[in-house]
């Protein structure tokens, strides 16, 4: 799903750690049932065990026999992701539970986490509805629909001040503005990535570069401030062009398919991104404005748990104990690296030690395993 992607040797280097992390070894509670999807990915192919499933809640436990680390995403026929499991080393299972409407969907394997991957046309059919739903989910999806659509809106006059920096040439202002222009990107990137045009477009890093693609956004300018230092007429264009692509998101999130599942999946993605980009410090190489980032993605994960909550706490107390706990440790952890509470003004990346790297991650991966288990807690 992410455009901020690992390469494949970083990814691999990584894998043992997102074991853990991911919950990689769950056996699918629903092996077995008709809504079980079995999907087995190797370096050059994707198969499923059917090709037709029940509309509503399904399971997709998918298991990497391949040598590369591989990422499965189940997508609605234009490429919208329903949902996703990124970074499954060799030899790990991943599970996911999804809620599906009747339709046509495809389930692709990205081996190497690139390209379109190796797809398989699948259905959902009958009736399209999750019986018996909790009307207390459904207040918690248009609460976060809201929240999505908050942070859009509130993102764009925080980059024009950034992007006006930039074409005013002026180097110290932009870097000061780069960091809080991410913010309601990084809290809400589940969703801004579910449209999947934009966000290659807007936070791909130069490693994540498709063959042919044009490297643009938000990370461009962030090495043309940090270590290229000079802004020119190219990066004057590249701003406006990431004011006109983060538009088209503000206009976008209204629209997206959201469900309880998607939630509670999209906070353990945030885990992953702050796993994978942001305690490596490999997502802001440049500017070493990780820990803003890091810190984003765990307020958007806390956000899409906190209105899943009232259902996850009668369904699964102790998950939802273990959460709170976890999330309250977590944020206790970077308050240690901020200027204060009220301020998004963090340590540079690159002045924090190995060994506190190290419990920043160890913190990230005591919270992600119980938030793994979310989107099963609320559907059960």
């Amino acid at each position: 799903m992410r455009a901020v992607r690992l390469s494949v040797v970083t990814a691999a280097a990584t894998a043992a750690a997102l074991t853990a992390l991911t919950g990689c070894t769950e056996k699918s509670t629903a092996e077995g049932s008709d809504r079980a999807i079995r999907v087995t990915a190797t370096d050059s192919k994707c198969e499923v065990s059917k090709k037709e499933f029940p509309a509503g809640h399904v399971e997709v436990a998918v298991e990497n026999k391949g040598a590369k680390v591989t990422e499965v995403y189940l997508l609605f026929p234009d490429d919208r992701i329903v949902a996703e499991r990124e970074n499954i080393g060799p030899g790990t299972k991943q599970t996911v539970t999804a809620e599906v409407k009747a339709g046509d969907y495809q389930i692709a394997c990205k081996p190497g986490m690139t390209g379109k991957g190796i797809r398989q046309t699948v259905k959902a059919t009958g009736g399209g509805s999750v019986a018996k739903r909790d009307p207390r989910l459904d207040q918690a999806v248009a609460a976060y629909r809201e929240y999505a659509q908050a942070q859009a809106d509130e993102t764009l006059p925080k980059v024009k001040v950034f992007t006006d920096a930039v074409k005013a040439g002026d180097l110290e202002a932009a870097k000061k503005a780069y960091a809080p222009s991410r913010l309601g990107w990084e809290r809400t990137e589940p969703v801004a990535e579910s449209f999947g045009d934009i966000d290659p477009k807007v936070d791909v890093r130069e490693d994540g570069l498709e063959d042919g693609q044009k490297w643009t956004g938000w990370h461009r300018l962030e090495k043309a401030l940090w270590q290229d230092k000079k802004i020119g007429a190219e990066e004057k264009s590249l701003a406006d062009q990431l004011v006109t692509d983060l538009k088209e998101w503000q206009e976008k999130v209204g629209t997206a398919e959201i469900t309880p599942t998607s939630m509670a999946n999209g906070a353990k993605e945030l885990l992953d991104e702050v796993a994978t980009g942001k305690v490596t410090g490999e997502e802001e190489r440049y500017s070493h404005t990780d820990l803003v980032d890091f810190k984003g993605n765990v307020e958007g994960a806390q956000k899409a748990y906190e209105l899943l909550k009232p259902v996850a706490s009668k369904n699964d107390p102790a998950l939802a104990e273990e959460l709170d706990k976890q999330f309250a440790a977590l944020n206790a952890l970077l308050d240690k690296y901020r200027s204060d509470k009220a301020s998004y003004e963090f340590v540079s990346y690159d002045k924090v030690t190995e060994n506190q790297q190290k419990e920043l991650s160890d913190a990230v991966n005591a919270l992600a395993e119980p938030l793994s288990k979310l989107a099963a807690a609320v559907v059960k």
